[in-house]
């Protein structure tokens, strides 16, 4: 009732019910694709192998993991909703049933039901044992909550997410060039769901272990003054006085580096950042047809590079939000302002791209593909992201990773129009040059775009900078309210 109230009575209710809207056309979107997706998964591997369930059940322990993973990066624990009632007359029990009952129906849960459960009944219908699929399905059904009680455990610790996901990518490697195959036993495990009828005790016991663990860990840390206490680390001295030659534009440097270094949001940009740099291996692999074509590949080749960019830049000035206010009152000059956010983007990029050197095992011309989309992001795409900034006003909380994929106020008509250049300019130049005359002119074609975008660097900052104090006021108001 108090959850409801909260949105009825919210003073963005008008945005929040037209989000909740289009978002409920979305989980429909991806409601069908899932579903789509459960129902062919038996029909294609049906195709290649005898016994399709076998085969989804020796790769159940990546799906495991990542999903692991997917949770501890984005689900987190609605802490803060909680502190409002602990000085109502409520008990401690039923406020931390409460809090965890919230994360039982939420998407990370309800999503695998759209692919799991359909896939279960076509198996039925394929003259599988009904029990055996039965006990399988609500098997997996019991390791998926296990995940997210182990999300809710291990939340904020970055540095087992990060063992998670190395973990997953030693495996991986170590099944792809045959060294190790860990699927060789974790695959009779998950098949013994269906052909043991009693092994579904063994995740069920588990999972009541890891409530009861849950609830009494939450239950022993319900109290403001410790429990959910904002933590608070050592104060560290960094001066990069190296940055102090480039006067103000250093300063600000120095600031972004800092912020970067020292919060949880920052720092899950970044790793996301680095995640983009492995995106092109979908694309310049062979194993999805849909992403074999040239301009899928520049596609691509812009992502591999522009993680950073991308991930950083849409958030400026955004990530000064909680200070932004005082810095409006100082002698600030915007120029130098955004020129250092984009120097940092340029930075990121040009490392990104030397760093994506290993593409060079899918031949000299892909690799030339994501050089030639770094220009692009370094000439022009810099200059949009900045541009879209201006209308992105969206309050920040550096200490926490809620909204690192974007936020309800990012989405707007002149963000939209802006990134169709971001990602269809270069897909055209290349398309273009590629077709019209060969691969290699598409390059020349992407590669000057973006040397032209440098050339008219001066010019677009200042378009940008009148754009940014004309944004001013609306920014400085929207930053004093709180995300709903």
């Amino acid at each position: 009732m108090l959850e409801w109230k909260a949105f009825f009575r919210s003073a963005s209710f008008a945005k929040n019910l037209a989000l909740k809207i289009l978002m409920g056309f979305g989980v429909i979107y991806f409601a069908v694709m899932f579903v789509g997706l459960g129902v062919l998964a038996y029909y294609g591997l049906k195709d290649s192998f005898p016994d399709p369930l076998v085969i989804i059940n020796k790769y159940l322990i990546y799906y495991f993991v990542f999903d692991l993973v997917f949770r501890l990066a984005l689900q987190k624990m609605p802490v803060m909703n909680i502190r409002p009632l602990l000085t109502l007359p409520i008990k401690s029990a039923t406020i931390v049933n409460f809090s965890l009952g919230k994360t039982y129906l939420s998407f990370f849960n309800t999503l695998h039901a759209f692919i799991f459960l359909p896939f279960a009944i076509v198996l039925i219908l394929n003259g599988y044992d009904v029990v055996s699929v039965i006990l399988w399905l609500f098997s997996i059904v019991f390791l998926l909550y296990i995940n997210n009680f182990l999300n809710i455990l291990l939340n904020n610790k970055d540095k087992l997410f990060i063992l998670f996901l190395a973990i997953t990518a030693l495996f991986g490697a170590s099944q792809y060039y045959e060294i190790f195959d860990v699927t060789l036993y974790t695959g009779p495990f998950y098949q013994s769901f269906f052909d043991i009828k009693w092994m579904i005790a063994v995740p069920l016991i588990v999972l009541v272990i890891l409530y009861f663990v849950t609830f009494n860990y939450f239950k022993s840390n319900l109290y403001l003054d410790a429990g959910l206490a904002s933590k608070h680390d050592i104060a560290k001295t960094e001066n990069y006085a190296w940055l102090n030659q480039y006067g103000v534009m250093g300063t600000f440097l120095k600031n972004d580096i800092k912020l970067i270094k020292r919060n949880k949001r920052s720092k899950t940009t970044v790793f996301m950042s680095v995640m983009f740099l492995f995106y092109g291996l979908l694309f310049y692999g062979t194993g999805i047809e849909a992403y074999n074509s040239p301009a899928m590949h520049m596609f691509a080749g812009v992502f591999v590079s522009g993680g950073f960019l991308i991930t950083f830049g849409q958030f400026v000035p955004s990530w000064d939000s909680s200070y932004y206010g005082l810095m409006m009152t100082q002698n600030i000059s915007y120029r130098d302002y955004l020129n250092s956010k984009w120097w940092l983007m340029v930075i990121g990029t040009a490392v990104t791209a030397v760093v994506a050197s290993f593409y060079l095992y899918f031949g000299i011309h892909i690799y030339m593909m994501i050089l030639a989309g770094a220009i692009y992001n370094i000439g022009v795409n810099s200059l949009l992201v900045l541009l879209g900034g201006a209308y992105t006003k969206t309050p920040i909380d550096l200490t926490s990773t809620k909204g690192a994929f974007g936020d309800k106020k990012a989405f707007n008509i002149k963000t939209m129009l802006i990134s169709i250049p971001q990602l269809g300019g270069p897909m055209a130049f290349y398309a273009l040059g590629h077709y019209l005359i060969s691969p290699n002119a598409g390059l020349l074609f992407v590669a000057l775009a973006g040397i032209l975008g440098l050339a008219f660097k001066n010019k677009a900052f200042d378009l940008i900078v009148k754009i940014y104090k004309n944004e001013k006021y609306a920014a400085l108001d929207s930053y004093k309210q709180k995300s709903a």
